[in-house]
């Protein structure tokens, strides 16, 4: 309730990128949950990121959401286009970058660090890194040193084409009917591939295709 009280001003597509998330992260958790001691032991040996917290933060996604609609100040395209941004972090760490799952431990920085991308590329006035840190809940070193992890992570590829805001647009307002209905989510989860969304338009594919957003 008090999560549902925060969002409350928040744009609609804050409580819908969030109950999406949030969705990923439980079905992430349980994955790992889940591990065998030999799979965890081999997962224990994947390159270490800067996005994974030593510790699972307090904050829920939903609450973390509202207060970086509440602080950032950004339109509300900027959310779609940070949710852009993290399927080309993820899809590009399967192609052998490292792979990243969205967690309880990762999916604040990485919501921090995308917003603040997003933020940068897609409006003209935005507040600087040392205030985003502070909203994030850290300090100005990793905010810049995250920031910089982020854009090698994506390549730097930071254009949205018209057709691929489209795309994701599209799967959150498909988020957005089963949330109203309280239906079942979108797509069933297999493993640990969690939530499909649209690939984007480097990908060659056609439109039907589809990715995971989850590692």
């Amino acid at each position: 309730m008090a999560d549902e009280e925060d969002l409350a001003d928040a744009p609609r597509v804050v409580g819908v990128l969030s109950a999406l998330l949030e969705r990923v992260v439980e079905r992430n958790d349980a994955v790992a949950d889940g591990l065998t001691a030999e799979t965890a032991s081999a997962a224990s040996l994947a390159p270490p990121s800067a996005f994974r917290a030593t510790e699972r933060p307090d904050i829920s996604v939903r609450s973390y959401m509202a207060r970086i609609a509440r602080f950032a100040g950004c339109s509300p395209a900027c959310y779609v286009v940070a949710y852009v941004y993290l399927d080309r972090l993820l899809r590009r760490g399967r192609r052998g970058r490292g792979a990243l799952a969205v967690d309880s431990y990762s999916v604040h920085r990485l919501l921090i660090t995308a917003v603040l991308a997003a933020v940068k590329f897609m409006d003209d006035v935005c507040y600087n890194n040392a205030y985003f840190a502070r909203v994030g809940g850290i300090s100005l070193a990793e905010m810049n040193y995250l920031e910089v992890d982020f854009l090698f992570a994506v390549g730097f590829d930071l254009n949205v084409s018209p057709e691929t805001f489209g795309h994701y647009c599209a799967v959150l307002r498909a988020e957005m009917l089963y949330l109203e209905l309280e239906g079942p989510p979108p797509v069933a989860a297999t493993g640990p591939k969690l939530h499909s969304c649209c690939l984007s338009e480097d990908d060659g594919s056609s439109s039907s295709s589809q990715q995971q957003l989850a590692a």
